[in-house]
């Protein structure tokens, strides 16, 4: 879907390891992000936000005490009482009246087994090293905590230099090449074709193993200057099976989505996940 402004609907986080200038510049790209009058217009209650009270209600969490990891503006500060956002942003700071800490995702500054439940809204897509950012995530969710995991999981990486909606007059041949493959490369039987078998040799290593794996992710250029489409600030490209998957070998026990076969077919949307340790 084309994105109608130029700004993005995600909150993001660097790795504080990343070179100076790079974080530095993710860093100052969501400052100006959050207090642009165009990005209320974009972050709101209605796309995910029905699915997060789902959640809270499901495990109880009225009262409990929950994480926001990439809160931005705060938009579900106040579904639950006891709330504690984190954004790498400082900008977020003045739209939060709840508790807030100034952070990245992958050194979150909480100590261990901190919260009962924590969830986190296209984030996970913005962050270099996602790996380390679901183990931080992990270690300050309780045992038989919660977790409500929702980022963008399959960015095209063509949406930073916008190939989907310019027109084929802004590009040179290989520009071209790369408009006209689109629809064929979005189609599910392209994908598929190279989704379901990475995805069946991933589960019967894991399942030979019997070991932890490890969270596989491909690398994106964002694009900070102008944002063609939804998630053209993206920096990876993740399968939410091998997230499943790298659950499931720590003992995590996945609730959503419920079965085997619907974890393997699992292609977007948000995971549920209790932490065992």
């Amino acid at each position: 879907m084309p994105f109608p402004y130029n700004l993005s609907h995600s909150n993001a986080m660097r790795h504080p390891a990343a070179n100076d200038t790079a974080l530095s510049e993710s860093k100052d790209f969501y400052d100006r992000q959050y207090t642009s009058d165009q990005y209320a217009s974009v972050e709101s209650h209605g796309q995910i936000g029905p699915f997060i009270r789902a959640f809270i209600s499901a495990h109880g969490l009225d009262d409990k005490k929950v994480l926001e990891i990439g809160c931005g503006r705060g938009v579900y500060q106040d579904y639950v009482s006891d709330y504690t956002g984190v954004d790498l942003a400082d900008s977020a700071a003045q739209f939060l009246h709840k508790p807030f800490h100034q952070a990245s995702a992958t050194a979150l500054p909480f100590a261990d087994n901190s919260f009962d439940a924590a969830w986190s809204i296209y984030v996970l897509e913005h962050i270099p090293d996602p790996e380390l950012a679901l183990r931080e995530i992990r270690r300050v969710i309780k045992p038989g905590g919660f977790l409500f995991l929702a980022p963008a999981w399959q960015c095209r990486s063509w949406a930073a230099g916008g190939y989907a909606v310019r027109p084929y007059s802004d590009f040179g041949l290989g520009g071209k090449l790369i408009k006209a493959s689109i629809p064929i490369r979005n189609s599910i039987v392209f994908r598929s074709a190279f989704l379901f078998p990475g995805r069946v040799y991933r589960l019967l290593k894991s399942m030979a193993t019997g070991k932890p794996t490890t969270f596989h992710h491909s690398t994106l250029t964002p694009n900070y200057d102008i944002c063609w489409t939804s998630d053209s600030d993206a920096i990876n490209v993740m399968d939410p099976h091998d997230a499943i998957l790298w659950f499931r070998t720590r003992q995590d026990k996945i609730l959503h989505p419920a079965t085997p076969l619907a974890a393997f077919l699992f292609r977007t949307g948000h995971l549920v996940i209790q932490i065992q340790k």
